[in-house]
Parts: structure tokens; C-alpha cells; sequence
């Protein structure tokens, strides 16, 4: 089922809990790849109805980013979740979710202020939190999953989702890689072949601090030699840092509590993120 406008959703949605069924929402904005296909799996696994959104937000882009190039598959998406076996799509347009006067936003801080994302991409979180809130708020599901490629992203949704009372339980679900590592985005795509044969440096780079930090080197010393490697390859690097894994604070010593490696590099014109767990 395809629903287009809140009132049909909502009609859907009441459909689906007639059965006393418990659903789970995947947000995506479409262009979906095996790791799309691995958040719907999860979802079907906690949830007894999945409802898949496939909405591109206009408000996380900045004006020089890549909103009107960004890759539309929709028949591919849909055939994708029809062999999934999802129960419902929503695919609401621009207008429906920000109608003319529209004029309230979620503002976030916590990790959402960590000086990684938000320190390049300042609008950000801003957009992802209201599109997110909005996506809760018509949907109502008891989960959501996100995956963790956008690690700081998940810590936002998480607090926002908890500091708002909002009943829906957040689950992160693991990083999909292509089998040189590289982690699967829709924008990988916009690759070429030469940037196609680098990208897996970042992951390569990202495991190879981890395992320096885990032997107890020093964390300046292990990072460093992270980010020698990323450049070495052609990137340019936005960041490269470890941080503390719940709250994304910076850490001082392998102490602090579980630690996740996050990096944003561009190669070309083509920006990446990735993480991993210390």
C-alpha cells in the first residue's frame, strides 16, 4: 500500500492497529540500497507491520547541496520493498510536509552540538529533527530504525526521542558494507571509478586507529596516523575523531567509556561519512 496525503496514512495506520499489530518505521529518502533492505529486515524482526518512508528533505540540505541532484529510484524502491513484503509506503511530496506558512522547527543540542556534522553542516539537525518529529508524530510507530553509518544522527533521534516523550524506541542497526569495506550509501553512485577504488580507505584507515587504540597507544598518536592515511589517499579530511560512543563528547583517555571512530573526508567533490567501534 502506497499512501500519499495524511488523511489516507491515517486511515492506513488504523488499519494496520485494528489488528493490534506493533509497527516499525524505516526513514529513508529513497534512492535504497542493501542496507536500506537490511533496516527493513530489522524492522520486520521487532515489529509485526513495517512502514517504510521514502520522503527527500528539502530542509537538511544547504543551498549548495546536492537537494535537486540527489539520486530519485522510485520504481527500483518500490520494487525493492515489494519483495520485502512491507505493509506500507509513505511518500508524502514537499507540500504536504511543509505546507505554506509552516513555521515551527525542532531545535537539539546535546549531540547534536558535538562540533563533528554540525560544525560543517550547521543546518543539519535542525532538518533532520523536524522531518524525524513530523515522520513520528504522523506515523506513530513504537520503533524506528536507523542505521548507524550516521552515527550522530542516531544519537540526535535517540535524545530527541527521549527528551520528547514521543513512544517510539530508536534501534540502531549496523553499518552495511561493500565487500572492500566501504560503506553503502546512495550517494556512492556519484563515485568515479579511480574515487570508487580510494573510498575503502577510510574504513581501512578508521579500523587501523581502533586497533592501535585497543593495544593502549596514545590516542593523539593512533588518530594521527588514521588521518595520514585518509590524505594519503587523496581525501580531504573534514574530521577524524574519537569520541565518547553515547554522548559523542571528546574523550581524554581510553577510559571514557566505549569509543566510536567518526570521519567526514571529501574525495573530489564527493563528501563520505563513516564510523567505527573501539
Amino acid at each position: 500500500m502506497i499512501v500519499r496525503t495524511v488523511p489516507a496514512l491515517r486511515r492506513a495506520l488504523d488499519g494496520l492497529r485494528a489488528k493490534k499489530a506493533t509497527t516499525a518505521l524505516v526513514p529513508t529518502m529513497g534512492a535504497l540500497h542493501d542496507g536500506h533492505v537490511s533496516l527493513v529486515r530489522l524492522a520486520k524482526r521487532r515489529a509485526t507491520k513495517v512502514i517504510v518512508s521514502i520522503f527527500v528533505n528539502p530542509t537538511q540540505f544547504a543551498p549548495t547541496e546536492d537537494f535537486s541532484s540527489y539520486p530519485r529510484t522510485w520504481k527500483a524502491d518500490v520494487a525493492r520493498l515489494a519483495a520485502e513484503d512491507i505493509d506500507l509506503i509513505w511518500n508524502p511530496d514537499v507540500k504536504t510536509m511543509y505546507p505554506d506558512g509552516f513555521a515551527t522547527r525542532i531545535l537539539t543540542e546535546g549531540p547534536a552540538t558535538a562540533g563533528l556534522e554540525d560544525r560543517f553542516r550547521p543546518h543539519f539537525f535542525g532538518g533532520v529533527t523536524t522531518v524525524v518529529g513530523k515522520l513520528f508524530a504522523q506515523c506513530r510507530p513504537d520503533f524506528a530504525v536507523f542505521g548507524e553509518k550516521d552515527f550522530q544522527q542516531l544519537r540526535v533521534v535517540t535524545r530527541m526521542a527521549g527528551d520528547l516523550d514521543l513512544g517510539v524506541r530508536v534501534i540502531g542497526s549496523r553499518t552495511v558494507r561493500e565487500r572492500d569495506g566501504l560503506a553503502m550509501s546512495s550517494r556512492n553512485v556519484y563515485l568515479s571509478p579511480d574515487q570508487r577504488r580510494a573510498a575503502p580507505e577510510l574504513y581501512r584507515a578508521m579500523k587501523e586507529s581502533a586497533r592501535r587504540l585497543r593495544a593502549g597507544d596514545d590516542i593523539k598518536a593512533a588518530m594521527a596516523g588514521g588521518a595520514e592515511l585518509i590524505v594519503g589517499a587523496g581525501f580531504t579530511l573534514d574530521y577524524f575523531e574519537v569520541r565518547q560512543a553515547e554522548t559523542l563528547a571528546p574523550i581524554a583517555s581510553v577510559n571514557d567509556g566505549p569509543m566510536r571512530i567518526l570521519v567526514a573526508a571529501k574525495i573530489g567533490t564527493i563528501r563520505l561519512i563513516d564510523n567505527v567501534a573501539v
